[in-house]
């Protein structure tokens, strides 16, 4: 029996080769999740450099908790600004190996509303 830190890995490992294949040269929105905070950045493979970063850690960032959908939320909308302003207006959405749910899913529903593709 595989360990639940084996199947993150492997759903992980399973994202990032779908968006390779699919991403067409388009920058990753990648997200990292703990239990007390969310991070994103916009990330250029093919240039190796990360373009705009934005988390529940910034100095920007005005929530109490950063363990809540309301905070994801606020983070995609920093992280749309930042990559827009950046210059990126399309992304490939990397969910590493969570399910698209929950913060997941709030921080990427306010990085499309706020003006990324994906």
């Amino acid at each position: 029996m595989k360990t639940a830190r084996e199947l993150f890995e492997r759903r992980k490992r399973r994202t990032r080769h779908k968006i390779r294949l699919k991403a067409a040269g388009r920058p990753r929105l990648t997200v990292f999740r703990s239990c007390k905070h969310i991070y994103a950045q916009v990330i250029d493979d093919v240039q190796g450099m990360t373009l705009a970063t934005a988390s529940t850690k910034d100095a920007d960032y005005k929530g109490k908790s950063g363990s809540t959908a309301e905070a994801a939320a606020v983070i995609g909308k920093m992280i749309a600004e930042r990559a827009l302003k950046a210059g990126v207006k399309e992304v490939a959405f990397d969910r590493g190996g969570y399910v698209y749910h929950g913060r997941v899913k709030a921080l990427g529903d306010a990085a499309r509303e706020s003006g990324l593709t994906f």
